[in-house]
């Protein structure tokens, strides 16, 4: 239990592993899985490890994922992208900029790994990585049988696939393939994109917006450690919309097609006035909310009892509960992050 998980996290925390391999290509990934399997052993695939918290050490072969490549096919109506899974997102967003491709310019700085990308259908500034998705390449880790699942059989929600579900244990993500319009369509809908005119806004303009929205409110994962928005942005009934509404009629709220209503969670924790608070290592940022960052030497602990804290507060004030949108893994692999915080 001597390797150490830090540089593999980017919130920091100093946990350990039985064994860490990279996996360069399929084959090796699928070795390192069936070899941690044939010893009993349990197995945690990682990407950039940008969106998880480790509660213990892991007992068992953390196995990063590194399959990297981009090929293009350009086709009349939009361009398709395929992409390994073990490739830089952001690096991605700036590339298909680049080569004069835009679609991808709203989630521009959002952390981690491509491969990541459809286990939680990221999503930011009104934009979710399903709006793009083409297809999700996987691989059958007992097996080493190839399988493509269609967008719509990823079962997309919000921050939510059927990779966290029924293909999360035995499958392993090695590539993404992306559909890009050649007729792009802004969108404006949330912060300081709504003030750009969409009548002649570039691409360009909407990415270096939410790379300016981005680095000024949220904390640089090298100096201050963290998983990027630690909850989920709440998701609530019309009924209970207008019951808070009633008292809170500034609550941002953005109704959604399946007539549920989202709230900003960020803003109930702020309304909490919990900026700034801290336990042990852990602290709420200052600029941002819905960010819990680690000051420099938090423990796990400190990170869970601040969430809990969080969670509570406001479940108290607007009897609203949040849910991490952040992973949370114990000695064998992923536990309820819901019930950890509960």
């Amino acid at each position: 239990m001597n390797h150490s998980l830090k540089p593999w996290n980017t919130f920091g925390i100093d946990q350990a592993a039985n064994d860490i391999v990279c996996a360069e290509n399929e084959q090796q990934l699928v070795s390192a899985w069936q070899k941690a399997t044939q010893q009993q052993s349990p197995v945690l695939i990682l990407g950039e490890g940008s969106n998880v918290l480790f509660l213990t050490a892991f007992s068992g072969t953390v196995i990063v994922n590194r399959i990297k490549g981009i090929n293009i096919t350009e086709r009349q109506e939009a361009w398709h992208i395929h992409v390994g899974a073990g490739e830089n997102w952001h690096h991605l967003v700036q590339y298909t900029l680049q080569q004069g491709m835009p679609g991808l310019e709203n989630l521009a700085m959002i952390p981690g790994c491509v491969g990541s990308s459809p286990i939680q259908n990221i999503g930011a500034y009104g934009v979710e990585l399903q709006r793009v998705c083409d297809y999700v390449d996987c691989i059958e880790l007992a097996t080493g049988h190839a399988l493509r699942l269609a967008a719509p059989q990823c079962r997309f929600g919000y921050r939510d696939s059927i990779f966290k579900h029924e293909y999360q244990h035995h499958y392993a993500i090695v590539a993404v393939g992306l559909r890009l319009p050649k007729v792009w369509q802004p969108v404006l809908t949330y912060g300081d994109l709504t003030r750009l005119d969409p009548a002649t806004v570039t691409p360009q303009q909407v990415y270096d917006a939410v790379c300016h929205m981005r680095t000024t409110k949220l904390p640089d994962p090298k100096v201050n450690g963290n998983a990027g928005s630690f909850f989920k942005n709440p998701v609530i009934s019309v009924a209970q919309a207008q019951t808070l509404l009633a008292t809170f009629p500034d609550a941002p709220h953005y109704p959604q097609a399946d007539g549920s209503i989202k709230l900003a969670a960020g803003w109930l924790i702020d309304k909490c006035q919990l900026k700034g608070m801290r336990m042990g290592g852990a602290a709420v940022h200052q600029q941002q909310a819905l960010v819990l960052i680690n000051t420099g030497n938090a423990l796990s602990e400190d990170v869970v009892h601040l969430a809990q804290r969080v969670r509570h507060l406001v479940g108290e004030k607007f009897n609203v509960w949040l849910e991490p949108e952040v992973r949370f893994i114990g000695s064998h692999g992923e536990v309820s992050a819901v019930e950890t915080i509960a």
